[in-house]
């Protein structure tokens, strides 16, 4: 129907202004972001090509503005490989929490729970993706396991220790994620159901005439 169209379109350009306000430097806390959650409900609420370039696309945007814009360097670096390569993993583990599967649980609850669950899930693979490819291009770790536990909890010296990236990525992933998907929950409640065309009354047979 139209107004699913229409819905859709709302929460595509919702989605991405959000996407673009959360990534933009000193707004929120350190890898706090309403990137991962968004990433993970395009996933699992858009059609599927829509679900892929939106927030691929508005990661490249933002990326290249934040760079020139605010950092002063080279719209792409080699370095962001990894984070489009955790971006698209979440969107992907959003395709497999799809809304056509959650509704195959009819208690909204659980389909609520399952849902945050996957995007909590997503931002802990965003970290192990980014950090693991820290470890794997930083010359300054050891390559070897004990690296890349370091990179995975403390980080380099100087720097803020990478488990506090981690706590405010799986905060924001969970936050985000359960905000949405209460939204799209109360979006599916508020609908007006559709309304089933009546079928005409059988034609009433022809009663034999009296003698």
């Amino acid at each position: 129907m139209l107004w699913r169209v229409k819905a859709k379109l709302i929460l595509a350009v919702v989605l991405l202004g959000v996407f673009a306000l959360s990534r933009w430097p000193g707004l929120m806390p350190n890898n706090f972001s309403a990137a991962y959650a968004i990433a993970f409900c395009a996933g699992v609420y858009l059609p599927k090509k829509l679900a892929w370039w939106l927030p691929l696309s508005a990661l490249l945007a933002t990326d290249v503005c934040i760079n020139v814009f605010f950092y002063h360097v080279h719209a792409l670096d080699s370095s962001m490989v990894a984070n489009y390569l955790a971006f698209a993993l979440i969107v992907w583990l959003g395709t497999k929490f799809s809304e056509k599967k959650s509704r195959t649980t009819r208690d909204v609850s659980a389909s609520w729970a399952r849902l945050l669950s996957g995007g909590v899930l997503g931002a802990i693979l965003f970290y192990f993706v980014t950090n693991t490819a820290a470890w794997l291009q930083l010359s300054a770790y050891p390559k070897n396991l004990a690296g890349w536990f370091q990179a995975l909890t403390v980080g380099l010296p100087g720097f803020p220790h990478t488990w506090e990236f981690f706590r405010n990525t799986l905060l924001s992933g969970g936050l985000f994620t359960g905000l949405f998907v209460g939204a799209m929950k109360l979006e599916e409640k508020l609908e007006p159901e559709e309304k089933t065309e009546e079928s005409p009354a059988p034609d009433a047979e022809e009663q034999p005439e009296s003698v």
